[in-house]
């Protein structure tokens, strides 16, 4: 029997590194090494005293569901996080914790689109957005943006593109593939046209934490009705725990509850019960030494990649990665990630993962790995030559 497939499946795209990430896992099990600056995950396991939260919660036998919105402690944690490391009021009922920012993006998204709604996303950008918005139904519309607006949508530009049918504006800062942040004028520009227009702003804040030329201030510095997503994942290093949250306007919580009771019925509970002491002020020294180390990554990287001739025309200020165009060597950047994976034994993500914009000329390097690694990894480079 053939199974027939819904429509929407032949529009949502694997992540295509995953296919090289395979490969690499081979050619290391044969015994060759391999440098990954493609995996935008931290390299840092989850700080120690949340592990220990963590075993002591599973000793105490916190293994039920919690609600759906998540402990009211964790909750309230949050939301004094953002009064310590903001200086913003947040009231603990309009925070949701979610099984990590992915299911926070999916439950924002459900409550505003409709079939046939369009969503404007910045290209390149975060690959799964746009299939959130497949699985919907909706219309994920990408704005084209390069260098000359850091990497950002311009405020022209989502003017520009948006149509009777757009519901919201999708923006991340710091972005995924490019670590580019937003201003406070631009992000009250977004506000205003979104508003204008009977549409919402939702700003992905999940690498706020990892900025390296200063703090980043939160969206709800703008305004109240904002919806923001951040995660437990990147900063704090509980990648595998699955555990983000969502900021959203008070009257939407009630059906944001509803939709998440019906979704995945709670975040896990452990790793709940181990965030509680993710705010304490000996863990935030860890995370902020981590910070400190991935800044000096970018700080190698970045000059080392321009001298072997990657053209990077705006210095990423978050996240960790290094959106490197690539054109001087291939126009196709996939087959480039082949190459310099089976002949120089290093990792990276091609473009064609983070949207139409030119993909074929852009490779994405992460520096999640140490610094030695990065070293090795560009002495291979260098030594190729691309």
């Amino acid at each position: 029997m053939t199974v027939k497939t819904a429509a929407r499946m032949r529009l949502i795209q694997p992540f295509y590194v995953m296919a090289l990430l395979a490969r690499a896992r081979e050619l290391e099990a044969a015994g060759r090494s391999i440098i990954h600056m493609e995996i935008g995950e931290p390299d840092f396991v989850t700080p120690q005293p949340l592990i220990d939260a963590g075993i002591r919660a599973l000793q105490d036998g916190r293994t039920h569901y919690t609600p759906a919105a998540g402990l009211w402690a964790l909750r309230e944690k949050i939301a004094g996080f953002y009064q310590t490391r903001y200086g913003i009021t947040v009231e603990p009922e309009r925070v949701v914790v979610t099984p990590g920012a992915s299911a926070a993006l999916q439950l924002v998204l459900a409550v505003l689109v409709n079939a046939g709604d369009q969503v404007l996303l910045a290209d390149p950008g975060y690959p799964c957005n746009r299939n959130f918005v497949h699985l919907l139904n909706g219309e994920p519309v990408a704005v084209p943006v390069n260098a000359g607006s850091g990497y950002q949508p311009a405020p022209q530009q989502i003017s520009e593109y948006w149509t009777d049918r757009t519901r919201a504006l999708l923006v991340a800062s710091p972005s995924n593939p490019t670590g580019t942040l937003l201003d406070d004028h631009t992000l009250r520009e977004y506000h205003t046209i979104t508003g204008r227009n009977g549409g919402s702003l939702i700003v992905d804040e999940i690498y706020h934490g990892l900025t390296y030329d200063g703090p980043a201030q939160t969206a709800l510095a703008v305004s109240d009705d904002i919806f923001v997503i951040n995660s437990f994942s990147k900063y704090f290093g509980m990648t595998g725990w699955r555990l983000g949250w969502l900021i959203a306007p008070r009257e939407v919580i009630p059906d944001i509850e509803k939709l998440a009771q019906n979704l995945f019925l709670a975040a896990p509970t452990l790793a709940q019960y181990a965030a509680l002491s993710a705010f304490d002020d000996e863990v935030i020294a860890i995370l902020d030494a981590r910070r400190d180390e991935f800044r000096s990554r970018r700080d190698y990287l970045l000059p080392a990649l321009r001298d072997i001739g990657f053209g990077i025309p705006v210095a990423p200020a978050g996240a960790f990665y290094l959106y490197a165009d690539c054109s001087r060597f291939t126009d196709d950047s996939y087959g480039f990630a082949e190459r310099l994976l089976e002949e120089a034994g290093v990792a990276v993500t091609p473009g064609i993962d983070f949207g139409s914009n030119q993909p074929e000329q852009h490779v994405r390097f992460a520096y999640t790995t140490s610094l030695e690694n990065l070293q090795e990894g560009m002495r291979r480079l260098a030594e190729r030559p691309c």
